[in-house]
Protein backbone atom coordinates (compact mmCIF):
# COMPACT_ATOMS: atom_id res chain seq x y z
CA UNK A 1 0.00 0.00 0.00
CA UNK A 2 1.28 3.38 -1.15
CA UNK A 3 1.62 6.01 1.18
CA UNK A 4 0.07 9.71 0.03
CA UNK A 5 3.69 11.04 -0.32
CA UNK A 6 4.42 8.18 -2.48
CA UNK A 7 0.97 8.15 -4.59
CA UNK A 8 1.97 11.78 -4.73
CA UNK A 9 5.48 11.15 -6.51
CA UNK A 10 4.46 8.60 -8.59
CA UNK A 11 2.06 10.83 -10.19
CA UNK A 12 4.03 13.51 -11.08
CA UNK A 13 6.37 10.78 -12.16
CA UNK A 14 4.04 9.36 -14.52
CA UNK A 15 3.22 12.75 -15.65
CA UNK A 16 6.67 13.85 -16.62
CA UNK A 17 7.46 10.24 -18.17
CA UNK A 18 4.84 8.72 -19.31
CA UNK A 19 3.81 11.12 -22.13
CA UNK A 20 2.62 9.07 -24.84
CA UNK A 21 1.63 5.57 -25.26
CA UNK A 22 -1.02 3.13 -26.87
CA UNK A 23 -3.96 5.72 -25.70
CA UNK A 24 -2.19 8.48 -27.89
CA UNK A 25 -1.00 11.60 -26.20
CA UNK A 26 -1.63 12.98 -22.89
CA UNK A 27 -1.11 16.66 -21.93
CA UNK A 28 -1.37 17.87 -18.44
CA UNK A 29 -2.36 21.01 -17.54
CA UNK A 30 -3.30 22.87 -13.90
CA UNK A 31 -6.81 23.40 -13.36
CA UNK A 32 -8.46 25.11 -10.55
CA UNK A 33 -12.20 25.52 -9.15
CA UNK A 34 -13.67 27.54 -6.97
CA UNK A 35 -15.62 25.70 -4.12
CA UNK A 36 -18.33 27.29 -2.99
CA UNK A 37 -19.37 25.16 -0.55
CA UNK A 38 -15.43 25.55 1.87
CA UNK A 39 -15.03 28.80 -0.37
CA UNK A 40 -11.89 27.99 -0.76
CA UNK A 41 -9.77 27.84 -4.27
CA UNK A 42 -8.96 23.95 -4.82
CA UNK A 43 -6.18 23.02 -7.59
CA UNK A 44 -5.74 19.97 -9.74
CA UNK A 45 -3.89 18.42 -12.46
CA UNK A 46 -6.21 17.77 -15.75
CA UNK A 47 -4.86 15.19 -18.26
CA UNK A 48 -6.24 15.51 -21.04
CA UNK A 49 -5.82 11.97 -23.68
CA UNK A 50 -6.09 13.04 -27.27
CA UNK A 51 -7.47 9.27 -28.11
CA UNK A 52 -10.90 9.27 -26.80
CA UNK A 53 -11.17 13.08 -25.63
CA UNK A 54 -11.24 11.52 -21.66
CA UNK A 55 -10.33 13.70 -18.70
CA UNK A 56 -8.85 12.63 -15.38
CA UNK A 57 -8.36 15.21 -12.30
CA UNK A 58 -5.58 14.87 -9.75
CA UNK A 59 -6.35 16.49 -6.30
CA UNK A 60 -2.71 18.25 -5.59
CA UNK A 61 -3.74 19.44 -2.00
CA UNK A 62 -5.05 16.08 -1.09
CA UNK A 63 -2.85 13.72 -2.99
CA UNK A 64 -5.32 11.64 -4.17
CA UNK A 65 -7.43 11.13 -7.69
CA UNK A 66 -10.85 13.02 -7.53
CA UNK A 67 -12.12 11.94 -11.31
CA UNK A 68 -11.13 8.99 -12.62
CA UNK A 69 -10.48 8.92 -16.54
CA UNK A 70 -13.60 9.86 -18.33
CA UNK A 71 -15.10 11.22 -21.28
CA UNK A 72 -16.91 14.62 -20.71
CA UNK A 73 -19.74 15.79 -22.76
CA UNK A 74 -18.62 19.44 -24.80
CA UNK A 75 -14.82 19.23 -24.22
CA UNK A 76 -12.37 18.17 -27.17
CA UNK A 77 -8.68 19.27 -27.64
CA UNK A 78 -9.72 22.97 -29.13
CA UNK A 79 -11.48 23.74 -25.62
CA UNK A 80 -8.32 23.21 -23.39
CA UNK A 81 -6.07 26.35 -23.58
CA UNK A 82 -4.66 27.96 -20.92
CA UNK A 83 -7.48 30.75 -19.70
CA UNK A 84 -10.18 28.59 -20.85
CA UNK A 85 -13.24 27.51 -18.48
CA UNK A 86 -14.15 23.83 -19.37
CA UNK A 87 -17.14 22.13 -17.27
CA UNK A 88 -16.56 18.90 -16.06
CA UNK A 89 -19.58 17.54 -14.26
CA UNK A 90 -21.19 20.73 -12.84
CA UNK A 91 -17.56 22.12 -11.81
CA UNK A 92 -16.15 24.92 -13.98
CA UNK A 93 -12.71 24.73 -14.36
CA UNK A 94 -10.57 27.62 -15.03
CA UNK A 95 -6.99 26.03 -17.01
CA UNK A 96 -4.22 28.01 -15.37
CA UNK A 97 -1.02 26.56 -16.50
CA UNK A 98 0.79 23.51 -18.09
CA UNK A 99 1.61 20.95 -15.71
CA UNK A 100 4.72 19.91 -17.81
CA UNK A 101 7.46 20.88 -20.08
CA UNK A 102 6.07 18.47 -22.81
CA UNK A 103 2.27 19.98 -22.59
CA UNK A 104 3.93 23.19 -22.93
CA UNK A 105 6.50 22.26 -26.06
CA UNK A 106 3.79 20.01 -27.72
CA UNK A 107 0.77 22.05 -26.71
CA UNK A 108 1.54 25.75 -26.14
CA UNK A 109 3.10 26.88 -29.15
CA UNK A 110 -0.01 26.37 -31.60
CA UNK A 111 -3.02 27.38 -29.83
CA UNK A 112 -2.67 31.96 -29.47
CA UNK A 113 -5.62 33.89 -28.28
CA UNK A 114 -5.89 37.59 -30.07
CA UNK A 115 -7.96 40.38 -30.08
CA UNK A 116 -10.76 40.26 -32.65
CA UNK A 117 -13.53 43.83 -32.90
CA UNK A 118 -16.37 44.12 -35.44
CA UNK A 119 -16.59 48.23 -35.85
CA UNK A 120 -19.97 50.53 -35.99
CA UNK A 121 -20.19 49.87 -39.94
CA UNK A 122 -20.58 46.81 -39.58
CA UNK A 123 -23.25 46.04 -36.65
CA UNK A 124 -26.05 44.60 -39.52
CA UNK A 125 -23.85 42.02 -40.53
CA UNK A 126 -22.67 40.12 -37.17
CA UNK A 127 -23.90 36.64 -37.86
CA UNK A 128 -22.04 36.94 -41.89
CA UNK A 129 -18.55 37.96 -40.48
CA UNK A 130 -19.37 35.12 -37.03
CA UNK A 131 -19.88 32.87 -39.79
CA UNK A 132 -16.64 33.61 -41.07
CA UNK A 133 -14.61 33.80 -37.85
CA UNK A 134 -15.81 30.27 -37.44
CA UNK A 135 -15.13 28.86 -41.37
CA UNK A 136 -11.68 30.00 -40.44
CA UNK A 137 -11.63 27.83 -37.38
CA UNK A 138 -11.62 30.32 -35.00
CA UNK A 139 -12.87 29.80 -31.39
CA UNK A 140 -14.37 32.53 -29.53
CA UNK A 141 -14.19 32.11 -26.05
CA UNK A 142 -14.96 35.65 -24.57
CA UNK A 143 -17.68 37.92 -26.49
CA UNK A 144 -19.20 41.40 -26.10
CA UNK A 145 -21.56 44.08 -27.48
CA UNK A 146 -20.38 47.38 -25.93
CA UNK A 147 -20.42 51.04 -26.86
CA UNK A 148 -16.90 53.18 -26.47
CA UNK A 149 -17.01 56.48 -24.48
CA UNK A 150 -14.35 58.90 -26.20
CA UNK A 151 -12.13 58.59 -23.39
CA UNK A 152 -11.83 54.58 -24.11
CA UNK A 153 -11.52 54.87 -27.43
CA UNK A 154 -8.62 57.05 -27.05
CA UNK A 155 -7.04 54.88 -24.95
CA UNK A 156 -7.61 51.63 -27.32
CA UNK A 157 -5.51 53.74 -30.12
CA UNK A 158 -3.27 55.80 -27.68
CA UNK A 159 -0.44 54.13 -30.16
CA UNK A 160 -1.96 56.68 -32.72
CA UNK A 161 -1.68 59.98 -30.42
CA UNK A 162 -0.46 62.88 -32.02
CA UNK A 163 -1.63 61.24 -35.96
CA UNK A 164 -4.27 63.81 -37.67
CA UNK A 165 -6.63 60.83 -38.34
CA UNK A 166 -7.10 60.52 -34.89
CA UNK A 167 -10.26 62.62 -34.40
CA UNK A 168 -12.06 61.14 -37.18
CA UNK A 169 -11.52 57.40 -35.86
CA UNK A 170 -12.61 58.14 -32.28
CA UNK A 171 -14.99 60.04 -33.67
CA UNK A 172 -16.05 56.76 -35.36
CA UNK A 173 -15.05 53.69 -32.84
CA UNK A 174 -17.73 56.10 -30.73
CA UNK A 175 -20.81 55.54 -33.20
CA UNK A 176 -22.51 53.07 -32.63
CA UNK A 177 -21.45 49.15 -30.80
CA UNK A 178 -18.94 47.58 -31.19
CA UNK A 179 -18.53 43.93 -30.96
CA UNK A 180 -15.30 42.43 -28.72
CA UNK A 181 -13.96 39.24 -29.12
CA UNK A 182 -11.15 36.95 -27.74
CA UNK A 183 -10.40 34.61 -30.42
CA UNK A 184 -8.30 31.22 -30.10
CA UNK A 185 -6.93 29.31 -33.12
CA UNK A 186 -3.37 27.80 -34.03
CA UNK A 187 -1.43 30.95 -34.96
CA UNK A 188 -3.96 33.40 -33.63
CA UNK A 189 -2.30 36.40 -33.90
CA UNK A 190 -1.11 35.46 -37.30
CA UNK A 191 -4.17 33.46 -38.68
CA UNK A 192 -6.78 36.82 -37.69
CA UNK A 193 -4.47 39.17 -39.31
CA UNK A 194 -4.57 37.15 -42.73
CA UNK A 195 -8.39 36.68 -42.05
CA UNK A 196 -9.44 40.33 -41.96
CA UNK A 197 -6.79 41.29 -44.98
CA UNK A 198 -4.97 44.36 -45.43
CA UNK A 199 -6.00 47.68 -43.72
CA UNK A 200 -7.61 49.44 -46.63
CA UNK A 201 -10.32 47.65 -47.65
CA UNK A 202 -10.05 48.51 -51.93
CA UNK A 203 -6.22 46.92 -51.39
CA UNK A 204 -7.98 44.08 -49.88
CA UNK A 205 -10.89 43.33 -52.81
CA UNK A 206 -7.36 42.85 -54.75
CA UNK A 207 -5.46 41.19 -53.20
CA UNK A 208 -7.37 39.44 -50.66
CA UNK A 209 -10.58 39.08 -52.29
CA UNK A 210 -12.10 36.18 -49.35
CA UNK A 211 -10.74 38.03 -46.33
CA UNK A 212 -13.69 40.10 -44.07
CA UNK A 213 -12.55 43.57 -45.05
CA UNK A 214 -12.92 42.98 -48.80
CA UNK A 215 -16.59 41.64 -48.43
CA UNK A 216 -17.42 43.87 -45.56
CA UNK A 217 -14.91 47.09 -45.51
CA UNK A 218 -15.96 50.10 -47.71
CA UNK A 219 -12.38 52.20 -47.73
CA UNK A 220 -9.36 52.72 -45.03
CA UNK A 221 -11.25 53.95 -42.65
CA UNK A 222 -14.21 52.04 -42.78
CA UNK A 223 -12.75 48.86 -42.80
CA UNK A 224 -15.08 46.34 -40.71
CA UNK A 225 -13.10 44.62 -38.56
CA UNK A 226 -9.76 45.23 -36.28
CA UNK A 227 -6.88 42.79 -35.40
CA UNK A 228 -3.99 43.21 -33.05
CA UNK A 229 -0.86 43.08 -34.43
CA UNK A 230 1.11 41.30 -31.78
CA UNK A 231 1.19 39.53 -28.72
CA UNK A 232 1.60 42.57 -26.07
CA UNK A 233 -1.09 44.26 -28.36
CA UNK A 234 -3.98 41.82 -27.90
CA UNK A 235 -3.07 41.41 -24.34
CA UNK A 236 -3.83 45.15 -23.84
CA UNK A 237 -6.69 45.49 -26.06
CA UNK A 238 -8.15 42.46 -24.59
CA UNK A 239 -7.59 44.14 -20.99
CA UNK A 240 -9.52 46.71 -21.62
CA UNK A 241 -12.66 44.42 -22.36
CA UNK A 242 -12.30 41.61 -20.62
CA UNK A 243 -10.53 42.72 -17.83
CA UNK A 244 -9.30 40.56 -14.71
CA UNK A 245 -11.96 42.89 -12.97
CA UNK A 246 -14.52 45.22 -13.39
CA UNK A 247 -12.13 47.91 -14.12
CA UNK A 248 -8.89 47.88 -16.32
CA UNK A 249 -5.01 48.71 -15.23
CA UNK A 250 -5.69 52.14 -15.06
CA UNK A 251 -8.63 52.61 -13.16
CA UNK A 252 -11.18 53.38 -15.70
CA UNK A 253 -14.54 51.57 -16.30
CA UNK A 254 -14.24 49.44 -18.97
CA UNK A 255 -16.76 49.39 -22.29
CA UNK A 256 -20.55 49.60 -21.03
CA UNK A 257 -22.90 47.11 -22.38
CA UNK A 258 -25.33 48.50 -25.04
CA UNK A 259 -28.68 46.64 -23.89
CA UNK A 260 -31.08 49.17 -23.89
CA UNK A 261 -33.77 47.56 -21.71
CA UNK A 262 -36.93 48.85 -24.00
CA UNK A 263 -39.34 47.03 -25.81
CA UNK A 264 -37.17 43.70 -26.02
CA UNK A 265 -36.99 40.09 -25.25
CA UNK A 266 -34.35 37.81 -24.03
CA UNK A 267 -32.21 35.42 -26.47
CA UNK A 268 -30.08 32.74 -24.95
CA UNK A 269 -27.53 30.76 -27.76
CA UNK A 270 -27.25 27.31 -25.84
CA UNK A 271 -23.37 26.01 -25.07
CA UNK A 272 -24.34 22.93 -27.09
CA UNK A 273 -24.91 25.29 -30.07
CA UNK A 274 -21.91 27.40 -29.45
CA UNK A 275 -19.33 24.56 -29.35
CA UNK A 276 -20.96 23.04 -32.30
CA UNK A 277 -20.18 27.08 -34.42
CA UNK A 278 -23.40 28.02 -34.80
CA UNK A 279 -23.65 31.16 -33.07
CA UNK A 280 -23.12 32.83 -36.47
CA UNK A 281 -25.43 30.87 -38.08
CA UNK A 282 -28.10 31.99 -35.46
CA UNK A 283 -27.63 35.24 -35.44
CA UNK A 284 -27.19 35.52 -39.28
CA UNK A 285 -31.56 33.83 -39.14
CA UNK A 286 -32.42 36.72 -36.58
CA UNK A 287 -30.51 39.89 -38.28
CA UNK A 288 -32.20 38.63 -41.66
CA UNK A 289 -35.59 37.99 -40.05
CA UNK A 290 -35.68 41.61 -39.34
CA UNK A 291 -34.90 41.53 -35.58
CA UNK A 292 -32.14 43.73 -33.86
CA UNK A 293 -29.53 42.89 -31.79
CA UNK A 294 -29.02 45.28 -28.99
CA UNK A 295 -27.16 43.54 -26.31
CA UNK A 296 -24.85 40.74 -26.51
CA UNK A 297 -22.31 38.78 -24.38
CA UNK A 298 -21.04 35.50 -24.34
CA UNK A 299 -21.57 34.46 -20.41
CA UNK A 300 -20.41 31.36 -18.37
CA UNK A 301 -23.14 30.36 -16.11
CA UNK A 302 -22.49 28.38 -12.40
CA UNK A 303 -24.90 26.11 -11.94
CA UNK A 304 -26.47 28.26 -8.97
CA UNK A 305 -27.41 31.23 -11.72
CA UNK A 306 -28.05 28.37 -14.28
CA UNK A 307 -31.13 27.07 -11.30
CA UNK A 308 -32.24 30.89 -10.71
CA UNK A 309 -32.84 31.20 -14.47
CA UNK A 310 -34.39 28.32 -15.04
CA UNK A 311 -36.63 28.28 -11.43
CA UNK A 312 -39.77 28.51 -12.89
CA UNK A 313 -39.85 25.58 -14.83
CA UNK A 314 -38.96 23.44 -12.04
CA UNK A 315 -41.25 20.97 -11.16
CA UNK A 316 -43.27 22.16 -14.75
CA UNK A 317 -41.04 21.05 -17.31
CA UNK A 318 -39.67 17.09 -16.86
CA UNK A 319 -36.07 18.30 -18.77
CA UNK A 320 -35.88 20.84 -16.36
CA UNK A 321 -32.91 19.46 -14.40
CA UNK A 322 -31.53 18.42 -18.07
CA UNK A 323 -31.70 22.23 -18.92
CA UNK A 324 -29.86 23.11 -16.11
CA UNK A 325 -26.53 20.83 -16.89
CA UNK A 326 -26.97 22.05 -20.48
CA UNK A 327 -26.37 25.90 -19.81
CA UNK A 328 -23.27 24.95 -17.47
CA UNK A 329 -21.95 23.17 -20.28
CA UNK A 330 -20.04 25.55 -21.46
CA UNK A 331 -20.03 29.36 -22.83
CA UNK A 332 -23.67 30.81 -23.89
CA UNK A 333 -24.52 33.75 -25.98
CA UNK A 334 -27.00 36.06 -24.17
CA UNK A 335 -28.63 38.75 -26.49
CA UNK A 336 -31.18 41.35 -26.23
CA UNK A 337 -33.24 41.51 -28.89
CA UNK A 338 -35.56 44.61 -30.14
CA UNK A 339 -38.12 45.69 -32.92
CA UNK A 340 -39.93 48.44 -34.56
CA UNK A 341 -43.22 46.65 -32.93
CA UNK A 342 -44.74 46.54 -29.24
CA UNK A 343 -44.73 43.09 -29.50
CA UNK A 344 -41.47 42.41 -29.45
CA UNK A 345 -41.39 38.71 -27.17
CA UNK A 346 -44.45 37.32 -29.12
CA UNK A 347 -42.80 37.46 -32.51
CA UNK A 348 -39.56 36.27 -32.11
CA UNK A 349 -40.94 33.34 -30.30
CA UNK A 350 -42.60 33.10 -33.21
CA UNK A 351 -39.50 32.75 -34.70
CA UNK A 352 -37.92 30.46 -32.44
CA UNK A 353 -40.50 27.53 -32.59
CA UNK A 354 -41.88 24.86 -30.92
CA UNK A 355 -39.57 23.65 -27.58
CA UNK A 356 -39.32 20.75 -29.69
CA UNK A 357 -37.10 20.46 -32.82
CA UNK A 358 -38.37 17.55 -34.49
CA UNK A 359 -42.43 18.82 -34.09
CA UNK A 360 -40.52 22.35 -35.26
CA UNK A 361 -39.28 21.07 -38.26
CA UNK A 362 -42.56 19.12 -38.86
CA UNK A 363 -44.93 22.15 -38.56
CA UNK A 364 -43.06 24.92 -38.80
CA UNK A 365 -39.74 24.34 -40.55
CA UNK A 366 -38.46 27.84 -41.14
CA UNK A 367 -38.04 28.57 -37.45
CA UNK A 368 -34.90 28.85 -35.68
CA UNK A 369 -35.48 25.51 -33.35
CA UNK A 370 -36.14 23.53 -36.62
CA UNK A 371 -32.90 24.53 -38.19
CA UNK A 372 -30.29 24.19 -35.68
CA UNK A 373 -32.52 21.90 -32.39
CA UNK A 374 -31.84 18.56 -32.03
CA UNK A 375 -33.97 17.49 -29.04
CA UNK A 376 -36.11 19.40 -26.56
CA UNK A 377 -32.78 19.96 -24.27
CA UNK A 378 -30.23 20.67 -27.16
CA UNK A 379 -32.83 22.84 -28.88
CA UNK A 380 -29.99 25.54 -29.40
CA UNK A 381 -32.29 28.67 -28.04
CA UNK A 382 -33.59 29.39 -24.98
CA UNK A 383 -36.43 32.62 -26.01
CA UNK A 384 -38.78 34.27 -23.58
CA UNK A 385 -42.13 32.44 -23.04
CA UNK A 386 -44.52 35.58 -22.07
CA UNK A 387 -44.42 39.24 -22.52
CA UNK A 388 -43.42 40.40 -19.05
CA UNK A 389 -40.64 37.68 -18.99
CA UNK A 390 -38.59 39.45 -21.71
CA UNK A 391 -37.17 42.20 -19.86
CA UNK A 392 -36.72 40.68 -16.78
CA UNK A 393 -34.55 38.00 -18.18
CA UNK A 394 -32.88 40.36 -20.15
CA UNK A 395 -32.16 42.25 -16.77
CA UNK A 396 -30.65 39.36 -15.32
CA UNK A 397 -27.75 38.64 -17.76
CA UNK A 398 -26.78 42.18 -19.09
CA UNK A 399 -26.99 44.06 -15.25
CA UNK A 400 -27.22 41.56 -12.62
CA UNK A 401 -24.53 38.65 -13.99
CA UNK A 402 -22.95 41.55 -16.54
Amino acid sequence: MFSGKLRFLLMIAFMLFEQTGDDGVRYSFIAEWFDNESQTLRKFYLMYFTADDTVELFDIKNNNTFLKRTKCEGISAKDIYIGAIITIFSRQMNIADFADNFTREKFGKTLQKTFGMLKPDVADKYGEILKMIYANDFKITKLKMARLTKEQAQEFYKEHEGKPFLPFLVEFMTSGPVLAMELVAENGIAKWRETIGPTDSEVARTSAPESVRAKYGKDKSYNAVHGSDSVEAAERELSIFFPASSRDLDGKMTPKTTATFKNCTCCVIKPHAVQEGLLGDIIYEIQKSGFRITGMQMFYMDYPNAEEFYEVYKGVVPECTAMVSQLVSGPCVALEIVSDTPDTPSKFRALVGPPEPDRARELRPNTLRAKFGKTKVLNAIHCSDLPEDGLLEVEYFFKILS
